[in-house]
């Protein structure tokens, strides 16, 4: 019998998959990749701060380098909140203001020069951001937004034509790749592995990027629910702030959630969403759970599929001739 879907589906056990995941990220970095310790960037997230938490039980905090990796636009409370899992769990850290590398490669000039496309009166002293509309409120095409603000506070929200969409992601993707490298710096100076932090709903669903965010040595919570992974802080004992800070991009000048940007769920929702469509249960089951009509889990449903078929690309190795 099959049992009633529910939010109580993505329970665990935190005490026994965190012993699981300790040993394997020990047995990982010290046998088989034989690295002396792991770096990690931390944002003051969720995901970083359990994959932190993990590293330092399983190898030790003398072995685990936390990276602070801010620029001019991030958000204010990122190294704060940093600062303080880092201090939790007792690692080293080091700093490394990104601003000078983005803007000696164009980062914010060419974003805003994909902007103008869509907001020609658009400059420096603006503001912005990309959103998604909620999938439960419409039926078409679930199509990225352009959010402005004026220096006097005036919002304005544009459909973007694809050149204006593809040029802001491409500049703004410019973040992950150079905290990546940073990293990879960091690893290959002290001969430590990469450690990369997303969960499952990122992972399957392909809120990563390519060769930023997506690349790592090591995956620690990629089969873990978002919701499993709070499961985990709440055992880590990571700071009660961290645990209750929406999740955020820390991408774009304007504050975003990851729900606005990407998911268009909040992540418990998109969660239970994700399980029920790998578990192959029914739309009217869905539904029924989150209090939404089938149509709208239907809606569901296909996004997530179209999720994971873009994601295909991302998932996939340098091809080679044979």
């Amino acid at each position: 019998m099959t049992d009633d879907l529910s939010f109580n589906s993505l329970k665990i056990d935190p005490g026994k998959v965190s012993g699981q995941i300790e040993t394997w990220v020990k047995e990982e970095v010290f046998s088989i990749m034989r690295k002396k310790g792991v770096v990690l960037g931390i944002s003051g997230g969720i995901d970083s701060s359990v994959c932190a938490a993990i590293c330092t039980k399983a190898l030790g905090k003398e072995k685990v380098l936390g990276i602070f990796m801010p620029e001019k636009e991030s958000e204010k409370d990122t190294n704060l909140l940093g600062r303080k899992v880092a201090d939790h769990l007792g690692i080293e850290t080091v700093m490394e203001d990104i601003t000078p590398i983005l803007k000696a490669a164009g980062c914010y000039e060419r974003r805003d020069d994909g902007i103008k496309m869509t907001v020609p009166e658009y400059d420096h002293n603006w503001r912005s951001k990309v959103i998604l509309p909620n999938i439960l409120d419409s039926d078409r095409l679930n199509i990225s937004q352009l959010v402005t603000r004026s220096p006097e506070g005036v919002e304005t929200i544009k459909r973007m034509n694809t050149p204006s969409y593809h040029q802001i992601v491409a500049a703004s993707n410019f973040k992950q790749r150079t905290r990546k490298m940073v990293e990879y710096y960091h690893a290959e100076r002290l001969n430590y592995a990469v450690v990369g932090t997303p969960n499952r709903l990122e992972y399957d669903l392909g809120f990563f990027v390519k060769n930023g965010d997506g690349a790592a040595d090591i995956k620690p919570i990629a089969h873990l629910y978002k919701t499993q992974v709070y499961q985990l802080a709440e055992h880590y004992g990571i700071p009660e702030e961290i645990r209750k800070r929406p999740p955020t991009t820390d991408t774009y000048s304007l504050p975003q959630t990851q729900e606005e940007f990407y998911f268009s769920l909040p992540y418990d929702k998109m969660d239970l969403s994700l399980y029920a469509f790998n578990k192959g249960r029914s739309s009217e089951e869905l539904a029924k759970v989150l209090g939404i009509s089938i149509e709208q889990a239907n809606r569901v449903f296909r996004d997530i599929k179209s999720k994971i078929k873009i994601s295909e690309f991302l998932h996939l190795p340098p091809l080679v001739f044979h």
